[in-house]
C-alpha cells in the first residue's frame, strides 16, 4: 500500500512540476511575443494622426509593413448605450495568448480604431460567420471606410498597471 501511495505521489508531483514549466514557457512565449509587437505598434503612434481621414486599408498596410496581424476584432458603440458601431477593436494574439496575459496580469496589447462614419450592421453577420476572427473579407470590409481616431492599448511594458492609451 505505501508502495502504491508513493507511486501516485510520485507521479502527482511530476504532472504539477511539468504543467509549471509549461506555464513558464507559456509565460515566456507572451513576454517575447511582447516584445516583438510593442516597439512596432509604438513606431507608429507618433504617427497615427497620419491615418485620420483616410481610408482603413492605408492603416492596415502600415500594419502589415511591419509585419504586425490581427488575429480577432471586436466592434463597439461610441456612445452606452447605444446602438450605432462605430469603434472596431483589433485584437493581436490569440486565445491562449490572451489567456497567459490575463492569468498573469499582463498588458493586453489592442488598437482602437474609431471610424467616422457608423460601421455598417452587416458587420454582426460577417463577424459572426468568421467566429471573431480576422479575415480577407472582414479586412475588405473596413477598407474604405474613414478613420477619425487610432487609440494604442497595452503599450507600457507587458507586466506594468498604467492602462493609459496612446
Amino acid at each position: 500500500m505505501k508502495s502504491l501511495v508513493l507511486k501516485v505521489s510520485l507521479i502527482i508531483n511530476l504532472l504539477f512540476i511539468y504543467n509549471c514549466k509549461a506555464q513558464t514557457a507559456t509565460t515566456s512565449d507572451y513576454i517575447a511575443f511582447y516584445n516583438d509587437i510593442a516597439p512596432k505598434l509604438n513606431s507608429i503612434v507618433p504617427n497615427k494622426t497620419q491615418f485620420y481621414g483616410q481610408n482603413f486599408s492605408n492603416f492596415y498596410n502600415e500594419l502589415q509593413n511591419k509585419n504586425i496581424d490581427i488575429i480577432s476584432l471586436n466592434y463597439d458603440t461610441k456612445i452606452n448605450p447605444g446602438t450605432k458601431y462605430y469603434i472596431l477593436n483589433l485584437f493581436l494574439t490569440n486565445m491562449k495568448m490572451w489567456s497567459i496575459a490575463s492569468d498573469n496580469d499582463y498588458q493586453l496589447l489592442c488598437i482602437s480604431i474609431t471610424f467616422e462614419n457608423k460601421i455598417p450592421k452587416q458587420i454582426e453577420t460577417l463577424a459572426e460567420q468568421n467566429n471573431m476572427q480576422w479575415t480577407y473579407n472582414i479586412q475588405q470590409f473596413f477598407a474604405n471606410m474613414k478613420i477619425e481616431k487610432i487609440e494604442f492599448i497595452g503599450l507600457n511594458g507587458y507586466d506594468s498597471t498604467d492602462n493609459s492609451l496612446k
